[in-house]
């Protein structure tokens, strides 16, 4: 059985990557703002995920919160049935919208000058070849 510490270093290395300032996630959240408007025009539900991490210290300080960071925010994409359709994120160092596509195995990356392009991709895909 793992221990708390091995579980809590791994969820904690598991999120480094994601990493990103309070400022470069208001911008993706409001690039990812502008696809969820695109597409719930076209009756399309999704939401944003944000992230926080919270690491806490336990020996006994007067305040237990010791750090807190941001995880690049994520808009999932639902199909009819409630499926996962796509998922939608911004390239922490390239700026462009990084979706990836039912499975996850293939990301398409789209300038981020043009959310419409990020919507149209959804919806084909959405409603060609098959519903999810």
């Amino acid at each position: 059985m793992a221990s708390v510490q091995a579980v809590t270093e791994s969820r904690s290395a598991e999120h480094e990557d994601d990493k990103v300032s309070d400022a470069t996630a208001e911008k993706h959240d409001a690039a990812l703002a502008a696809v969820q408007r695109l597409l719930k025009a076209q009756g399309v539900r999704s939401y944003v995920v944000h992230t926080i991490v919270l690491r806490l210290f336990g020996d006994g300080r007067p305040y237990s919160l010791g750090q807190r960071r941001r995880c690049a925010p994520e808009l999932t994409v639902h199909g009819d049935a409630g499926w996962t359709v796509a998922t939608v994120i911004m390239g922490s160092r390239s700026g462009c919208y990084l979706v990836s596509m039912r499975d996850g195995r293939d990301i398409e990356t789209v300038p981020s000058e043009t959310p419409e392009k990020v919507a149209s991709l959804i919806l084909t895909t959405r409603f060609d070849g098959g519903r999810a």
